[in-house]
């Protein structure tokens, strides 16, 4: 690692049973985890990725495959899955029911995203900023900002952009997967994921 203070980083992958959850659920997702691991408020690199889910008149119905997947340094791998497999979460009154986790390794890809990356509600500010961050990770490669994303996280309004780094070597590539970039990494803002198919990427 370029920057020895980031850890090691993996993905846990809970089962889940659930019926609908609030839109809005964000914030009372990450309460809820932290009603069975109250620690977690203080490890600032821990994430938790965005449900796959789609939306309907009572709110957002989970995938049959939906998995709740946690990025959380390797260390506290064992923890977190004992902490929390079979464990039933109270999402603002909706039941989730947590199952078997799968640890998922996170490889170097060349080529990562993010659904959202907070930041300047100006396009030009916004990629300076990224710029200068991957700038103090020690980092470098070439990026694409997307459209301007805004979701309720079911306390307050969060925004930002969709954002896709590419070129990147491999190194630079786990720190930006393990460390994020922008803020709010509890509600699913700032996590890179792979992206494995994207042709004729250009700077425009």
């Amino acid at each position: 690692m370029t920057d020895k203070i980031i850890p090691d980083m993996v993905d846990l992958m809970f089962e889940l049973q659930g019926g609908t959850l609030p839109v809005a659920y964000r914030s009372a997702l990450w309460d809820a985890l932290l009603n069975q691991l109250p620690w977690l408020a203080e490890e600032k690199f821990v994430g938790i990725l965005p449900l796959q889910s789609t939306i309907n008149s009572q709110g957002i119905l989970l995938a049959k495959r939906s998995r709740l997947i946690i990025r959380i340094p390797v260390k506290m791998a064992e923890t977190v899955t004992t902490g929390l497999t079979g464990k039933q979460l109270d999402v603002a009154g909706s039941a989730l029911r947590l199952g078997k986790a799968k640890t998922r390794q996170i490889q170097p890809y060349p080529t990562i995203h993010a659904h959202l990356v907070t930041g300047s509600s100006d396009e030009i500010h916004f990629v300076d900023e990224i710029t200068e961050q991957m700038g103090k990770l020690g980092v470098t490669g070439k990026l694409i900002c997307g459209k301007r994303v805004t979701v309720d996280n079911g306390q307050r309004t969060i925004q930002g952009y969709s954002l896709v780094l590419h070129d990147l070597k491999p190194e630079a590539s786990l720190v930006l997967q393990y460390a994020g970039l922008g803020v709010d990494r509890q509600f699913g803002c700032g996590i890179f994921i792979p992206y494995k198919v994207i042709t004729g990427l250009s700077e425009d």
